[in-house]
């Protein structure tokens, strides 16, 4: 077995149509494809499983300080742990961009089958109450 068959193979996120089949992805590809979706997915959002995703939007009001940003880790990290095994998380480094309304949040990860190690940017939006 290749380690790529061991990884996977899944329809693309986001979900697309080309020339009447849908997108797959497989590999490296899908790990870091499932890690977006995990992130982007409040939880409680899925009917079925109420408990997958992400507790991210809990943040979105919050206030661009060093809690929010330990908070935003913490909870990266939890439902990485939770709902992706294909992967070890080596570090999640949250940083404030200067406008004070984003984060942006690093994730170094391996790839445990492999052991090849990746790095994902995610950007996390914080909205100013009363702007």
């Amino acid at each position: 077995m290749e380690v790529v068959d061991f990884l996977g193979r899944g329809w693309k996120y986001p979900f697309a149509v080309q020339r009447g089949s849908i997108n797959s992805s497989d590999g490296e590809d899908s790990i870091r494809e499932s890690i977006l979706l995990i992130l982007s997915t409040a939880r409680g959002e899925r009917v079925m499983r109420p408990d997958f995703g992400c507790r991210l939007n809990e943040l979105v009001f919050a206030p661009n300080t060093m809690s929010t940003a330990t908070l935003l880790r913490s909870f990266i990290e939890e439902a990485l742990q939770n709902w992706e095994p294909r992967i070890e998380v080596d570090d999640i480094t949250v940083t404030p961009r200067s406008d004070q309304s984003q984060l942006e949040v690093s994730i170094d990860y391996s790839i445990r089958a492999s052991n090849s190690k990746y790095n994902l940017v995610y950007p996390f939006f914080l909205e100013s109450v009363g702007k």
